[in-house]
C-alpha cells in the first residue's frame, strides 16, 4: 500500500499541505481532486520519489512498479510500436538478455529466458502495443510511422501507450483525456475499470472520474482527506459537510453574539462582574467554526449578440478535404438560433474538417456555403492556445479586439475569466495551458458571436471553469456546433448528436451510452490479445482454477459485509440529509426544544455514519489482504 503519515509537502515556500496521514491500499483506483494549485501534481512527485516530504513519511513497497506519462517526447526515428514497446521494461531487458545468449550460443541462458519471457506474456507483447495504439486513435499503418512523423498531441498520445504498455504496479496519470477524442476516452475509460494495479489519476472530467475511480483524495485549505466511492458521490458527501458546517458556524455566531452582549451590558457592574468575565473566558474557549465562502472566482456569461440572423448558416451539398484527400462529401444542413449540436465520430473522420468548413477557414470544394448578414462567429479551435502572442498581457490580447476598451474595463471583464489584480496585466508566456484557454474563451465571448465553433474546449480547464462554461453556454442566444470529449459538457448543452464518418454528417439517433457501446464493441476484437496489458509486475503467478474458486470463498463474507455497510451507509446519509433541511427551516428555532432535538439527532446520526464508514473502510482493507493472498 501506499502509506502517508503526517506527511507535509512545500512547493518553495507555499504550504500545499501538511499532516497527512492515508493509506491507500493495492488495487484502489484514487481519483485525486483539488484546485490548480493545491498540489495535486506535487504529490504525484512525491509518489514517484521525485520529491521528498519537508515532514512526515511516505512509503510505497520496493517491488512495486511504477509507471507515468512522459511529458516530453524527442523527434526520435524509432517506430510508434517499438517506441510503445519500450514501456515493458523487462520484456526489453529478457530481448536485450537473449541476443547476448544468442551471440554467446548459450543454451541454457536461452531456455531459461525464453521461459520467463512465456511468463510475462512476452510473446503477445506486440499485439498488446498495437491493440493499446488502436484504442488510442491510431490507424492502421501508424505502428510503422517514426516518432518525428507525429504532431505534439499525437505524441502525447504514444506517451500514454508507453506508460499503459508497462505492467505495472502503480499508474500515475495527470490528465490523460486532454489529448484524446471521445472515442479514446471510452477505450481508455474501458481499460482502466481493468486495470488490476493501484491507478492514481488527476482528471477534471467528471464522468471519466466516475466511470474509473473507486476512491477520492481530496487536496484543500492545506489539507489531504480520502473519501470512499465515485467524485459525484465524494461531492455530495462534501456539500452535506459544508451546509452542517455552516450551521454550525451560524449557530456559533448567536451564541457569541449572546455572550457578548451579556459581557456588554453587565461587565461595568460590580453584582455582575463575574457572571461577565464567566462569559468572556467562555469566549475565548470557543473554536472558531469558519463561515462556508464561495472558492470559485469563475463567472461570466456571454454578451448579447448584435443580431440573430434566421438560418445563421447552411451547407448544401459541400464538400471538403486536403490536398488529393476528399474527407466530407455531400454535407448539407442548416444552423439556426438555439440549436445545440455535437459532433461525434472517430478521430480523423471529419469533425474539425466540418467546422472549420463552417467557419470559412478551409473552402468547400464543391457545392455552397452561405452565411447570413450579420454572422458573428466565435471559434475555438484545439491550436488556439498556439497563437497568443507570449511577449503580451491578457489585457493586450483584448484591447487589440476593441482599441476604444480602457484597461480598468477590459481587467473587470478578465476577472470573470480568474485573472485576478495584476495577473491580468503579465505576459502570457508562463500561463499554464488552463489560463491561455481561458484567456482563448475570453477572446471568443467579447466578440458577441451568434454561432459558436467549439472545437474541444474543455482542454487544460478546471472543473470551476467547466461549470462556468456550461451555465454561459445555456445561456447564449446564438447556435453553438461542439466537438468534445467532456460528456458531461454534451449532456448538459447539446440537444442534437451528429455523427461524422465515411465522408458523411447524419443524426445520430442513439445517446452517448449507446455510442460508447459501439465504440467499445468495435475495439472489442482488437482489445482481446491486449487483456495482459492489464496485468501487474507480478502477474506471471497466475493461480489456478481452484485457488481461484477458494479465494472467491474467502471473499464472498466480505463482500456480503461491504454490501451491507454500503446499505446502511446510504441510509443514514439521507436521513442525514432529511434532518439538515428540516434543521434550515427558520420556523424550527421558534422554539430550541425542536431545534435542540434535530441538532442530537444528527449528531446521532453523523457519529454512527463515522463508525459505519470507519468499519467499512477496515472490512475493504481485509477484502485487498485476502485477495492479494
Amino acid at each position: 500500500m501506499l502509506r502517508f503519515d503526517s506527511v507535509a509537502l512545500r512547493r518553495g515556500s507555499k504550504l500545499l499541505f501538511s499532516d497527512a496521514s492515508v493509506q491507500l491500499h493495492a488495487g484502489w483506483r484514487i481519483g485525486v481532486t483539488g484546485r490548480n494549485g493545491a498540489g495535486k501534481s506535487s504529490l504525484f512527485a512525491l509518489v514517484a520519489g521525485e520529491l521528498q516530504p519537508d515532514s512526515g513519511d511516505f512509503s510505497r513497497p520496493r517491488d512495486w512498479v511504477l509507471a507515468h506519462v512522459r511529458q516530453e517526447t524527442p523527434a526520435l526515428a524509432q517506430s510508434a510500436i517499438n517506441y510503445v514497446l519500450d514501456g515493458d521494461h523487462e520484456f526489453r531487458e529478457i530481448e536485450r538478455l537473449l541476443a547476448a545468449a544468442e551471440t554467446a550460443h548459450d543454451a541454457l541462458s536461452q531456455a531459461q529466458l525464453h521461459e520467463r519471457l512465456h511468463a510475462i506474456g512476452g510473446y503477445a507483447a506486440p499485439s498488446r502495443a498495437s491493440a493499446l495504439l488502436h484504442g488510442l486513435g491510431f490507424k492502421s499503418g501508424d505502428d510503422a510511422r517514426s516518432v518525428a512523423e507525429f504532431s505534439g498531441g499525437w505524441r502525447m498520445r504514444l506517451n500514454l501507450a508507453q506508460a499503459l504498455m508497462c505492467r505495472s504496479d502503480l499508474l500515475l496519470l495527470d490528465e490523460p483525456t486532454n489529448h484524446l477524442d471521445l472515442d479514446a476516452v471510452f477505450w481508455l475509460e474501458d481499460w482502466l475499470r481493468r486495470y488490476a494495479g493501484t491507478l492514481l489519476l488527476i482528471s477534471h472530467d467528471r464522468e471519466f472520474l466516475d466511470n474509473v475511480v473507486s476512491h477520492v483524495l481530496e487536496i484543500a485549505d492545506e489539507k489531504v482527506e480520502l473519501f470512499a466511492g465515485t467524485l459525484s458521490g465524494f461531492e455530495r458527501k462534501r456539500a452535506e459537510r459544508l451546509v452542517q458546517q455552516q450551521l454550525q458556524y451560524e449557530r456559533q455566531q448567536r451564541e457569541r453574539a449572546h455572550l457578548q452582549s451579556f459581557v456588554d451590558r453587565f461587565k461595568a457592574k460590580a453584582s455582575k462582574a463575574r457572571q461577565a468575565q464567566s462569559r468572556v473566558k467562555a469566549l475565548e474557549r470557543m473554536v472558531e467554526i469558519a463561515p462556508i465562502r464561495a472558492t470559485s472566482t469563475i463567472r461570466f456569461e456571454f454578451r448579447e449578440p448584435e443580431a440573430l440572423p434566421y438560418p445563421l448558416a447552411r451547407l448544401d451539398d459541400a464538400s471538403a478535404g486536403y490536398g488529393d484527400r476528399c474527407v466530407l462529401t455531400n454535407v448539407k444542413f442548416s444552423l439556426v438560433p438555439g440549436d445545440r449540436i455535437a459532433l461525434l465520430g472517430a478521430n480523423g473522420a471529419g469533425k474539425s474538417t466540418l467546422i472549420k468548413l463552417l467557419s470559412g477557414t478551409i473552402e468547400n470544394r464543391s457545392g455552397e456555403r452561405f452565411e447570413a448578414k450579420g454572422l458573428r462567429i466565435g471559434y475555438f479551435a484545439q491550436h488556439q492556445l498556439e497563437t497568443l502572442d507570449a511577449s503580451a498581457s491578457a489585457v493586450d490580447h483584448l484591447k487589440r479586439l476593441d482599441d476604444k476598451l480602457g484597461e480598468q474595463a477590459a481587467r473587470d471583464f478578465l476577472g470573470g475569466f480568474g485573472f485576478l489584480g495584476d495577473r491580468a496585466l503579465e505576459p502570457v508566456a508562463p500561463f499554464s495551458g488552463g489560463e491561455k484557454a481561458r484567456l482563448c474563451l475570453a477572446l471568443v465571448v467579447w466578440q458577441r458571436p451568434n454561432l459558436l465553433l467549439l472545437d474541444e474546449p474543455t482542454n487544460h480547464l478546471d472543473l470551476d471553469m467547466r461549470e462556468a462554461l456550461t451555465e454561459a453556454l445555456n445561456g447564449f442566444d446564438g447556435a453553438v456546433v461542439l466537438v468534445a470529449h467532456d460528456r458531461a459538457l454534451i449532456r448538459t448543452c447539446c440537444e442534437t448528436l451528429l455523427f461524422v464518418g465515411g465522408g458523411r454528417v447524419q443524426p445520430y439517433e442513439g445517446d452517448l451510452e449507446d455510442y460508447a457501446r459501439i465504440v467499445l464493441r468495435q475495439n472489442a476484437e482488437t482489445l482481446a490479445p491486449a487483456g495482459a496489458a492489464n496485468n501487474t509486475a507480478a502477474a506471471a503467478r497466475k493461480p489456478d482454477r481452484r485457488e481461484r474458486a477458494d479465494q472467491r470463498a474467502r471473499e464472498a463474507p466480505l463482500r456480503k459485509e461491504i454490501q451491507r455497510l454500503e446499505k446502511r451507509m446510504d441510509e443514514l446519509g439521507g436521513r442525514k440529509r432529511m434532518l439538515e433541511a428540516a434543521l434550515a427551516d427558520p420556523e424550527v428555532y421558534a422554539t430550541a426544544t425542536k431545534a435542540g432535538e434535530l441538532t442530537r439527532e444528527i449528531g446521532a446520526v453523523c457519529s454512527e455514519l463515522g463508525q459505519v464508514e470507519d468499519e467499512w473502510l477496515q472490512i475493504q482493507e481485509a477484502l485487498e489482504q485476502a485477495a492479494a493472498n
